[in-house]
C-alpha cells in the first residue's frame, strides 16, 4: 500500500543557515505550537487504546512499548517514569528499543532493519495476550518494530501504535492506531522535533491517564510515588501537610511511620 510520508517532506522553511539564532528559534517554536493541535485530534483513537490498556492491566496483563531510535528512546522515558512517579513495579511498563540498551546513548546501525529482533526482544518477557504492545514509530516504517506486532496479532495480543503517517504500514498493522499527522519537519526528515514531541505528548496521556484509571493517583496527588530522593520526600511531606491539615514535623513523623504517602493517610488517626 502506497502512502505520502509526510514526514519526510520538504520544510515549510528554506535557507535556514541563512536565518539569524531568533529567527531560527522563533520558527521552530511555530512549529512546535502545531504539535498539541495535531494530538488534539487523535484524542478518539488515543481514547480507544487506553481502554484496552486499562482492561488488560486490571486484569495483570503488562504495557509493552516497542520502538527504535528516538522513538524507542521515548518509550523507555515513559517506562522507566512510571515506577517512580505511580509506585508500580519495574515490569509492569516495559520499554524496549532496537539494538538494546547500548542503543539508548548510541545509534546502533542497521538494528531497525531488522524484522525478527523486535519479536525475539517481546519474548525474553514471555508476551501472552494478557499484555499490550505498542510499536512507535515517527515514520510508521520501521521492520523491527511492524514486525514484532505482526506476530503478536498472530498471537492474539492486543497492539497499538503511535506514529505521525497516516496509512502507513505501522498503522495499518497495529489493531489500535494512534496517528498524529504533525506534517513536514523544520529541518527536513528531523523526526526527532515535531514527531517525537507528539509521540512524547501521546505516551505522557497513555501512562498518565491508564495510572489514574488504575487508582495511582488520590485527588490530583501521587500519593504511590517512590521517595527515592529528597525533593521527593519533601513533596511527600508536603502533600500529606495539605491532605491531612498537620504541620510539617507530624507529616513528617508519619511518612517515617508509614513510609509511603498513601499508607500515611490510609492510617492517620487510626
Amino acid at each position: 500500500m502506497s502512502f505520502i510520508k509526510t514526514t519526510e517532506k520538504s520544510s515549510n522553511y528554506d535557507h535556514l543557515e541563512k536565518m539569524s539564532i531568533n529567527e531560527l528559534l522563533i520558527n521552530i517554536n511555530n512549529e512546535d505550537k502545531t504539535v498539541a493541535l495535531a494530538v488534539e485530534e487523535s484524542i478518539p483513537e488515543i481514547g480507544v487504546l487506553v481502554s484496552q490498556i486499562v482492561q488488560k492491566l486490571k486484569n495483570g496483563g503488562r504495557l509493552f512499548y516497542l520502538g527504535a531510535g528516538t522513538s524507542g528512546r521515548l518509550g523507555i522515558v515513559d517506562a522507566s517514569e512510571c515506577p517512580p512517579t505511580f509506585g508500580v513495579s519495574h515490569d509492569l511498563v516495559i520499554g524496549l528499543i532496537a539494538g538494546g540498551d547500548t542503543a539508548i546513548r548510541k545509534a546502533v546501525e542497521f538494528a531497525e532493519d531488522s524484522i525478527d529482533q523486535g519479536w525475539k526482544d517481546l519474548k525474553t518477557h514471555h508476551v501472552s495476550k494478557k499484555d499490550v504492545v505498542i510499536g512507535i514509530a515517527a515514520s510508521g516504517t520501521t521492520p523491527y518494530v511492524i514486525n514484532a506486532l505482526n506476530y503478536c496479532n498472530k498471537k492474539e495480543i492486543v497492539t497499538g501504535c503511535i506514529t505521525c503517517n497516516a496509512g502507513s504500514p505501522l498503522a495499518t498493522t497495529a489493531k489500535y492506531p494512534v496517528v498524529v499527522t504533525v506534517g513536514p519537519e523544520f529541518v527536513t526528515g528531523s523526526s526527532r522535533m515535531k514527531a517525537g514531541t507528539a509521540q512524547k505528548l501521546v505516551l505522557n496521556m497513555i501512562s498518565t491517564t491508564t495510572m489514574i484509571q488504575l487508582g495511582r493517583v488520590k485527588g490530583n496527588k501521587m500519593v504511590d510515588m517512590q521517595l527515592s530522593n529528597n525533593k521527593l520526600v519533601d513533596r511527600a511531606i508536603h502533600i500529606l501537610m495539605e491532605e491531612l491539615a498537620i504541620d510539617h514535623t507530624k507529616a513528617t513523623k508519619l511518612l517515617k511511620q508509614y513510609g509511603n504517602v498513601r499508607n500515611a493517610i490510609n492510617n492517620y488517626g487510626t
